[in-house]
């Protein structure tokens, strides 16, 4: 068998960490299209947070590593991984078109015996049906005749440090039996948690893509409990830790579900079931609550203004935390964004204080000013929206006028300085 020589295509929050790992076994490449990815990358420095600067310089200067734009530089590769992103559109349909063009760059320089292997998040059949044509169409190669391919779901956890690539079990799957050997071979040497050899591509696919929709129903079921038990004048987290005392309780609590996983990879599953003549009830119903839960939290936020009769239009309101987890600068698909807007049609005076999130980004992305400093000044009331380290340390009780409101998102703050919370 032949050296196996790695490409990694797509340097983010899945693609890097992949690539350095793989980088300590084989000789990797890692490949993006942006320069200055490449740039800060190639000068030790992951702006992601998720690769350790000594981690990768040690994989730049001790185990070869490059990151390169030129696609030349990528051509004598022959086991190319695409970790691209896999977003939706405004109407939350899955939006495949950077995978349409990553298996265009995968096509321009795959050669006979060469495999591609899939990590982005999809719904069944889209390696085969949708990737691998292009992959064909650009190569003039055909599947399981000149190249092979695979699928095995990224299990990337954003700012968790003890649950990092390597320590994660990884679903493999190939698009022959032979296929699906080697690339479970090629996985499983460097990923300590063990793998699991899945019987087809699909398979593979339809488990990553339901690992995230059970999540986001179970949290979805939570903060239906916690609108419920609001209304009751019932304490959710009391109630949950109650519920906790049975052995085999899930521990699930009531949030806003952000982030490029869970508030997204359920929708993938949807629209592959309604194609199939499948309308899934529970599925879309549970994105319908998750969804809504930052415009909840404004809308009780400023109920409990209402009801200690602080002037609401015009009040001075501090966010805490902007990215979708705590710890983490990922601000992808935060749900922060709803409570920011919805608190903006009451004509308030919003901060956003978030010393992680990359205020350049956020403005670009939302238009929306953050600071990454404590802010100084009384605010008449604050959300803690995202549980951030840094805000343990914070004088909250400093930050807010003698008349106040504290919401709790989370459910990490003093209960005695709390007013409302999820």
């Amino acid at each position: 068998m032949r050296e196996t020589k790695i490409c990694v295509i797509g340097l983010g929050y899945v693609g890097l960490p992949l690539a350095r790992l793989f980088s300590t076994k084989f000789d990797t490449i890692g490949f993006d299209l942006s320069q200055k990815r490449v740039d800060e990358l190639m000068a030790g420095h992951d702006a992601t947070l998720e690769v350790p600067d000594e981690l990768l310089r040690d994989a730049i200067d001790n185990h070869g590593f490059r990151c390169v734009t030129d696609i030349e530089a990528i051509r004598d590769r022959n086991f190319y991984i695409v970790a691209v992103p896999t977003p939706v559109d405004a109407d939350n349909n899955p939006d495949l078109t950077p995978l349409y063009l990553a298996s265009e760059t995968v096509g321009k320089v795959i050669g006979k015996g060469d495999v591609v292997v899939y990590e982005s998040t999809v719904y069944p059949g889209v390696t085969e049906e949708e990737c691998v044509p292009v992959v064909e169409k650009v190569s003039s190669l055909r599947l399981n005749e000149d190249f092979f391919a695979g699928y095995s779901p990224e299990r990337i956890n954003p700012g968790d440090k003890l649950h990092t690539v390597e320590k994660i079990k990884k679903v493999t799957s190939g698009s022959t039996p032979e296929a699906g050997e080697y690339i479970n071979e090629v996985y499983g040497s460097v990923i300590s948690a063990g793998t699991h050899l899945a019987p087809s591509i699909k398979v593979a696919e339809a488990a990553k893509v339901i690992e995230n929709s059970q999540r986001d129903i179970n949290i979805a079921f939570v903060n239906e409990l916690s609108k419920i038990f609001n209304k009751m004048g019932i304490d959710t987290l009391d109630v949950l830790e109650a519920a906790g005392t049975k052995w085999n309780f899930l521990p699930f609590r009531p949030g806003l579900v952000g982030g490029h996983c869970i508030g997204v990879d359920p929708y993938y599953l949807a629209r592959s079931a309604q194609r199939h003549g499948y309308n899934p009830e529970i599925i879309l119903a549970g994105r319908r609550m998750n969804d809504g839960m930052g415009e909840y939290v404004a809308a009780q936020t400023v109920k409990l203004m209402l009801k200690k009769r602080i002037q609401v239009i015009g009040s001075k309101i501090l966010i805490l935390g902007f990215t979708f987890k705590e710890n983490c600068p990922d601000s992808r698909n935060t749900k922060v964004v709803d409570i920011y807007r919805a608190l903006k049609e009451y004509n308030l005076d919003i901060t956003v204080y978030d010393p992680w999130a990359k205020a350049s980004l956020v403005q670009k992305e939302y238009g929306i000013s953050i600071v990454n400093q404590p802010p100084s000044g009384k605010f008449d009331a604050l959300i803690a929206a995202v549980a951030h380290k840094e805000f343990q340390e914070l004088d909250i009780a400093g930050l807010l006028e003698d008349r106040h409101v504290v919401f709790d998102v989370k459910g990490t703050l003093d209960r005695n300085m709390v007013d409302g919370r999820l």
